[in-house]
């Protein structure tokens, strides 16, 4: 186990490497001065001067970039160029409040997707079967952003029954901020509730149809036992990787949602950033994403040899 880790690291690192240059030379080659809009409209060339300095802006790309990561090994992203408050501590504050929408997505993902893809393969050309592809089809079809629109109009200003944005700290009122993070995990897990149904519907049928379930049938076994404890387990762990996938898709992907639905978290910070041309922001949030994402992988290749011991020596 311990070998397989220190391969994924051994891989791992020079990708974060590779990442980091390609945010760094991508944020360079943008168009658009950082120090010009920093000065405002006046643009009083001695403050142009000032804050080009301040930020190393006129050093060449190579300098800047070896400078920034040098900072970055040492835990420090640098400074927002609007605010001038830490990147880090930006991301200490923002990073929480997506997790916990991007933990709740998941959850719903997980109970629509799985269920319906165990129940989709098990009635293999059913009407059923039909109904589930179609509802999954359209899942992976509809626009985050229109779901959205369309929830906060039925749900929020026609029913009622949920908050229609902004964000309550779990650790202020805990039932007001799972319901108000309930309609974005919905709208947020609905994509990935149809993919996981697919997913987990074609490992499933794949599963149903070995050997050893025939043989397990064959001896009288019933339907509930074959399903859930023969062919759930091994069906279950390719869909370790695809979950790991998508959870680290989700950190990154939770932009449109939380601009939709007004949430302070990771992808309004990303959007600002963008917009107001904040390099240090984007390049820190992008690096964290990055390895958000490689240690996600980490976990589901440690989990999925956890699961089939079979594997430890692949």
């Amino acid at each position: 186990m311990l070998q397989l880790i220190l391969k994924r690291l051994a891989v791992a690192i020079p990708t974060v490497i590779i990442v980091s240059m390609l945010v760094f030379g991508l944020q360079k080659i943008l168009p658009g001065d950082p120090a010009l809009m920093l000065a405002g409209e006046e643009r009083d060339p001695a403050v142009i001067e000032f804050l080009r300095e301040k930020y190393r802006l006129d050093d060449p790309i190579p300098v800047q970039y070896l400078a920034w990561i040098a900072n970055v090994a040492g835990g420090d992203f640098g400074k927002s160029l609007r605010t001038d408050v830490p990147v880090r501590t930006l991301i200490v504050q923002k990073l929480p409040v997506t997790i916990q929408l991007a933990v709740m997505a998941m959850l719903v993902a997980i109970l629509i997707g799985v269920p319906t893809g165990i129940i989709s393969a098990v009635k293999k050309g059913s009407f059923t079967d039909y109904a589930a592809n179609v509802v999954a089809l359209s899942g992976l079809s509809i626009p985050n952003f229109w779901l959205g629109l369309l929830m906060i109009f039925l749900v929020s200003v026609q029913l009622g029954w949920l908050p229609a944005s902004g964000y309550v700290p779990p650790g202020e009122d805990f039932w007001l901020s799972i319901k108000t993070m309930l309609m974005p995990a919905f709208v947020l897990g609905t994509g990935l509730a149809a993919t996981l149904m697919r997913h987990t519907r074609s490992a499933m049928i794949g599963v149903l149809q070995s050997d050893y379930i025939r043989t397990a049938r064959a001896k009288g076994l019933r339907q509930n036992a074959v399903v859930y404890k023969h062919a759930l387990r091994n069906a279950l762990v390719p869909l370790v990787t695809l979950l790991a996938l998508l959870f680290g898709e989700l950190l990154g992907g939770a932009v449109l949602t939380e601009q939709i639905f007004s949430i302070p978290g990771f992808g309004k910070l990303t959007v600002d950033a963008v917009f107001n041309r904040d390099y240090a922001v984007v390049q820190g949030i992008v690096l964290c994403t990055a390895i958000g994402f490689i240690a996600m992988n980490l976990v589901a290749d440690v989990v999925y040899i956890l699961i089939n011991p079979r594997l430890r020596g692949a």
